[in-house]
């Protein structure tokens, strides 16, 4: 063997090189960072689909219950058709057990913390100090209550709606405000305003997702309200309201402060119209 003969390796073949690809929409920089979100239409779908089969799995489950415990089925339907208190602890169930999943998704799934990603950001005052723009935001909500109650005056429903049913006593009717105050902001703007309006935004534009956010708010309290076609109509203009507003400033937090705000405005006409839930005078 010579010394001058080539023992060196192969050339090593060259690496394959991928194709660049884009980036995830959550990482995504020409978006605004309040629609930099890692979820998409998939999860929107399958959220939907949790909810819906949700619903319907807790309230078998619960009818089941009350016949173990001796009721018979016909006695446990009638107690959420006719939506008793334990109509109302249900929605509080279904509703933190939804909340529950999006934080599971949010962490598990895509690594990122919950509130913050999920549109719960600090509020920008825009200069004004921030006493001021909460202020004008508790306003909001005041004005919300005046449109619809204006909007309920001009066309009052024909026949009883279905929310009636929650005033029948004074227990149920309690429990109601109370989770209408403290419970249905949180969960409804984290849901409308914090899952799904950003996913819609960035794929039809801000104004579509304004638009379709607050037709799906309105449709989701339609069942409460079914055959007052006005309160309806109103409700769908509260959650444009409301969706307009987390446009603007860009937190769920704004658009909370209006929604808790206008709950509150619309318990105190409740209570001042029913003398302290004493009298209940039927909306039709």
């Amino acid at each position: 063997m010579t010394f001058d003969e080539d023992h060196s390796l192969p050339p090593e073949a060259p690496l394959a090189v991928e194709p660049p690809q884009e980036p995830p929409v959550a990482m995504n920089q020409t978006l605004p960072e309040d629609l930099r979100v890692p979820w998409g239409w998939v999860d929107l779908l399958m959220f939907a689909l949790i909810s819906i089969f949700g619903t319907l799995l807790l309230g078998i489950v619960l009818v089941i219950g009350f016949h173990l415990l001796g009721a018979s089925r016909e006695q446990a339907q009638k107690i959420f058709s006719e939506r008793t208190s334990v109509s109302v602890l249900l929605q509080i169930a279904l509703d933190f057990a939804l909340l529950g999943f999006l934080a599971a998704q949010v962490r598990l799934k895509f690594h990122a913390p919950f509130w913050r990603t999920i549109g719960w950001r600090p509020l920008e005052s825009g200069g004004k100090s921030r006493g001021r723009a909460v202020l004008l935001l508790i306003l909001a909500g005041l004005v919300l209550d005046v449109v619809v109650t204006l909007a309920s005056a001009i066309s009052p429903p024909k026949q009883e709606l279905p929310i009636e049913a929650l005033f029948r006593d004074t227990r149920t009717a309690l429990l109601f405000m109370l989770v209408a105050v403290v419970v249905a902001p949180v969960i409804e703007e984290t849901i409308f305003r914090g899952y799904i309006y950003p996913v819609v935004a960035r794929s039809w534009g801000v104004p579509a997702g304004v638009l379709v956010t607050g037709v799906l708010f309105g449709g989701l309290h339609a069942p409460q309200l079914w055959g007052g076609w006005a309160q309806i109509a109103a409700l769908v203009i509260v959650g444009v309201a409301l969706t307009l507003v987390r446009a603007a400033t860009r937190t769920v937090f704004a658009s909370f402060i209006v929604h808790t705000s206008y709950n509150s405005f619309q318990v105190l006409a409740i209570l001042i119209g029913t003398h302290g839930l004493r009298y209940f005078p039927p909306m039709h």
